[in-house]
């Protein structure tokens, strides 16, 4: 019988001593539940993911000073075995550094295993600070049980299809009675039923009883979403911890068998996760609270517009940081409408925050008259508009350094994507909640916070109103755009692709194809591509925005600037 705590902590990239300290609380706690073994996640002592940090040697001797007190601590807590996840210096030729797994007990390292899959692809970039391991199985008898280990991305490859070394079939020939994995998997939709599909069929296929441990967390962009699991080969997933949230419990196998405290049945695990709506909601409020907490901010701050995408940030920033640390400020102008400034107010009264009015129509006449002084010649169409939304920008930022508030931006996927945005205006922030969201997700999101509610958090008067940059007379996005639920369904094809889920990426398609069968159908296709691509130097130049899809802009999606893409 062998008895495993997981430890799924909010561990804080680069902070080695706030780990350390958790980590030795977990481990605190796994005594007392007389625990064999505590699992940490993937480098779990400098949390993951710390790019370019690993290149400084200082900070490599910071967590060599981490392993040590790791070491120091486990020495009072004799008999425990800590299965610590941390950057370790290579030896050989190469880069200097391995993503390695420790197993630690009584003050020394009993066990080292180095991670050999190293993925490349999307958000992740780990070939650029690690070296490989070698391609061996380690295991390691553990209270009369043979534990094996693995790290992450190793156990992706049992097809094979993504590199040339499988370590599950490395691992299966060592005949372990349980394989840990150790894992930093980002959340996105899908992904948690993607994880169940993989390991469980891994599981069947070699006769692995394995313990999936998972980072939780937001970090920059990305957010883990915890969601550690247990699979049986024969049973599939019996076991799965709490998701968006810390959970450090204790598990006991014997024969084969998870089971909570040896007699305490273990609930089913659904097939399905949280509903759409619902998963992007938890993820982009831990993503926000997450990211405002690490940077130092309590309070955000919105620049209310009475559209849809500042409501709906508004709505997520209350869940996330209280109606109590949320500002919301509306900047009327010539152009705005009455219903705007009355559909902020009420937006505002429903959700307890307070709603701060600046207009803006004596600077935008002031820079008007200046301009037609400087230049000679009147400021209209295009840069007018524009100007208006930079005036907007540049009240915020003085709001955020006046106040220390965090500014959120309200741009969603569809308008970044063709550029419906304007730089230095409505970009201006430091993260953006709803940026990976299409508009017509925008909708969907708001009515699913209204019906979770069961009362109207989002005016229905800003759900119904089409939507407009209120910039110019009468002005309408579907004056410039396609209408969303088109214009989506193309953006889809074109920047995700087979990235989308099966049934999305069908409708998409089938969408698509229909659209080429007639030339106004490809025009329009030809017409999106250009805007998306032309609109690239923008998005380089936005504040990072809070990954809820496969693929999002940001480090995930890596185009260059001045190319050809037509």
């Amino acid at each position: 019988m062998l008895r495993i705590t997981f430890a799924q902590l909010n561990l804080t990239v680069g902070d080695i001593e706030g780990n350390v300290e958790m980590m030795i609380a977990a481990a605190r706690k796994a005594a007392r539940d007389n625990s064999d073994m505590i699992v940490f996640t993937e480098l779990a002592l400098c949390a993951y993911y710390p790019g370019d940090m690993l290149d400084d040697r200082h900070f490599i001797g910071r967590i060599e000073e981490g392993i040590a007190t790791l070491k120091r601590a486990s020495a009072t807590l004799p008999g425990l075995h800590w299965v610590i996840g941390a950057p370790t210096r290579s030896e050989g030729p190469g880069k200097h550094l391995h993503n390695s797994l420790l197993v630690v007990q009584d003050g020394e390292v009993r066990l080292r295993y180095d991670k050999q899959l190293l993925p490349t692809y999307n958000i992740f970039d780990e070939r650029r600070h690690f070296e490989p391991g070698a391609d061996v199985a380690r295991v390691l008898r553990i209270a009369g049980t043979q534990v094996g280990f693995l790290i992450c991305e190793d156990g992706w490859n049992d097809k094979g299809a993504d590199y040339a070394a499988n370590p599950f079939m490395r691992m299966a020939d060592a005949a372990p009675e349980v394989v840990v994995s150790i894992n930093a998997s980002p959340s996105n939709v899908g992904k948690r039923e993607q994880r169940h599909q993989v390991f469980a069929d891994a599981a069947r296929r070699h006769n692995l009883t394995i313990l999936y441990v998972n980072q939780i967390g937001g970090q920059d962009q990305i957010v883990y979403d915890g969601a550690s699991f247990a699979v049986e080969p024969e049973r599939g997933v019996v076991f799965e911890a709490q998701r968006f949230v810390e959970d450090v419990r204790t598990l006991q196998l014997s024969d084969g068998h998870f089971s909570l405290n040896g007699n305490e049945a273990l609930p089913s695990v659904p097939t399905e996760g949280l509903p759409t709506m619902a998963f992007y909601r938890e993820q982009i409020v831990l993503g926000l609270r997450d990211y405002a907490r690490r940077c130092g901010f309590r309070q955000v701050l919105v620049g209310s517009s009475g559209g849809i995408d500042s409501a709906l940030t508004l709505a997520l920033a209350v869940q996330a940081m209280g109606a109590q640390n949320v500002a919301a400020v509306t900047m009327p102008s010539h152009f705005s409408s009455t219903g705007s400034v009355d559909d902020s107010r009420a937006l505002c009264g429903n959700l307890g925050i307070p709603l701060h009015t600046h207009p803006i129509a004596d600077l935008v006449r002031q820079y008007e008259r200046q301009f037609l002084q400087a230049f000679g010649q009147p400021l209209e169409g295009l840069a007018l508009e524009n100007l208006q939304a930079r005036v907007r920008g540049t009240i915020l930022m003085e709001y955020s350094n006046a106040f220390g508030n965090l500014l959120l931006t309200t741009g969603n996927k569809s308008e970044l994507s063709v550029g419906y945005c304007t730089l230095y205006g409505d970009t201006n922030g430091g993260l953006g909640l709803i940026g990976d969201l299409y508009k017509t997700e925008v909708f969907a999101l708001s009515q699913h916070i209204n019906e979770s509610a069961g009362r109207e958090i989002i005016p229905q008067a800003i759900i119904q109103k089409e939507p407009s940059a209120e910039l110019a007379p009468g002005q309408r996005d579907a004056d410039s755009l396609p209408p969303y639920p088109v214009l989506d369904e193309i953006l889809k094809i074109l920047i995700e692709g087979d990235g989308l889920s099966a049934s999305e990426y069908d409708r998409a398609r089938d969408f698509m194809q229909r659209q080429q069968t007639s030339k106004k159908g490809r025009e329009l296709i030809q017409r999106v591509r250009l805007m998306v691509a032309r609109s690239e130097y923008k998005r380089r130049q936005a504040p990072p925005i809070i990954r809820v899809r496969a693929k999002a802009f940001g480090s995930g999606r890596q185009m260059p600037i001045a190319a050809r893409y037509i």
